[in-house]
């Protein structure tokens, strides 16, 4: 992919993490689709269009997920995704490890309808990401392991939040829900699972 100026971007989850996305690629000239249970107006103003997903899919020319890990979202990129996209898309992937089905991912990549795969999550990463494996040597995931053998794989093992910034926030909020416990208030940042 040499521009992205033109190309169709599908955005899945157009929360607040997938209208920055979206903002973004629209300066980049793109044209800009969206799948999700709920519009953003946001999103509209930017020119967004909400589609279905199998339209998502079929159009996109770079797909980027901002989901939540649901029953309904768990493997939404499957064998039967993959076989709707265009040859040669770029799949992106830095919300929930567990929406890609990484067997059909990997078969994506050999076949070529994935032209470029990029993760900053994995279905399995606690057992890979979280811990220094510097003296253990391979890796005991064969999937994950052949993911890295794909040259047009970009896996960032879920660093993409590791800032300053974002490490100090996540620090406050676990404080002020720590504190908000202490004085009987519950938590003062309830974590939503659902919309």
């Amino acid at each position: 992919m040499t521009s992205y100026h033109g190309r169709t971007v599908g955005v899945v989850g157009t929360g607040a993490i997938g209208t920055v996305f979206a903002r973004i690629v629209t300066g980049f000239g793109c044209r800009v689709i969206a799948h999700d249970v709920r519009r953003n107006p946001e999103c509209e103003r930017l020119g967004v269009g909400y589609v279905a997903l199998n339209q998502l899919l079929d159009e996109s020319d770079i797909i980027s997920l901002h989901c939540p890990l649901t029953p309904l979202t768990h493997h939404i990129i499957d064998a039967d995704a993959l076989a709707r996209m265009k040859r040669g898309v770029m799949l992106v992937n830095t919300s929930r490890g567990g929406l890609l089905d990484t067997a059909a991912v990997v078969s994506g990549l050999k076949s070529g309808i994935i032209g470029y795969l990029g993760i900053d999550v994995y279905e399995e990463e606690n057992a890979l990401f979280f811990e220094d494996r510097s003296e253990r040597g391979a890796f005991d995931d064969d999937l994950f392991a052949r993911l890295l053998t794909f040259p047009n794989v970009l896996v960032t093992g879920h660093q993409g939040f590791f800032t300053t910034d974002a490490l100090t926030r996540i620090a406050e909020v676990t404080i002020a829900n720590l504190q908000g416990f202490e004085r009987g208030e519950g938590p003062q940042f309830p974590i939503r699972t659902s919309d």
